[in-house]
């Protein structure tokens, strides 16, 4: 089992990225924390962490200066950062203090579980051992790169994906396909084959809104936001 520390100042959010990574198989949450303080707390005191979960905007500090101190005081774990912070400046730092992967918030389960299951890959030819070759270094080094986001079936325009999923994004809420097709300008037909291919892939959730008489409505939420 890899055992992952999760770090976030939001305990919501940490208990929904930590309910994320027990998903993963081979995955298990050793400890969560909500600072800075008690990130380095549980990196000392834990008997064994593979991976931490870090957030970069903490109460009392950098998910960056967690990182530099890890590393002062000779802890060798490896880090995904996972905020919301989009500075290139924060990136290249991320870089040079040798963060794994960069995951920008918001982002959906799958997403993260992609990461995860590529660390798990990474690690394995690590700890394989011996010599490479330039096409294996290529593969290690790419091994953590975010995946494309799929292409539409047969069908589908990728441009009217793109407007379904920034309407959801950019909504507050959950929507129905007809509030999706005014956002969007298509029909509400169309936006319920593209809810419905989206919901199937993961990318969105489906939630149910009761009213008072008759069959709920269909109500659709970008799964970042659940």
């Amino acid at each position: 089992m890899i055992e992952v520390l999760v770090v976030d100042d939001d305990a919501r959010v940490a208990r929904v990225n930590a309910a994320h990574v027990e998903k993963v198989p081979g995955f298990r949450v050793a400890g969560t924390a909500h600072d800075a303080a008690g990130a380095l707390r549980q990196v000392d005191e834990l008997p064994r962490l593979d991976l931490v979960l870090l957030d970069q905007r903490l109460p009392d500090g950098t998910g960056l200066a967690v990182v530099r101190e890890m590393r002062r005081r000779g802890h060798r774990t490896d880090v995904i950062l996972v905020t919301a912070a989009r500075e290139v400046s924060t990136v290249q730092a991320a870089l040079r203090h040798g963060v794994l992967q960069y995951l920008v918030k918001p982002f959906a389960f799958t997403g993260l579980r992609a990461r995860l299951e590529a660390y798990v890959e990474l690690r394995r030819t690590l700890d394989g051992g011996g010599e490479v070759e330039q096409a294996q270094v290529d593969r290690m080094f790419g091994a953590l790169s975010a995946p494309r986001e799929p292409l539409p079936p047969k069908g589908h325009s990728p441009v009217t994906a793109g407007l379904v999923r920034r309407a959801l994004t950019e909504a507050e809420g959950p929507l129905s396909a007809r509030e999706v097709a005014g956002r969007t300008g298509v029909s509400r037909q169309t936006a319920q084959r593209y809810l419905k291919l989206m919901e199937r892939t993961g990318r969105v959730r489906l939630t149910l809104r009761y009213g008072d008489a008759g069959r709920p409505e269909h109500r659709y939420v970008w799964a970042a936001r659940v």
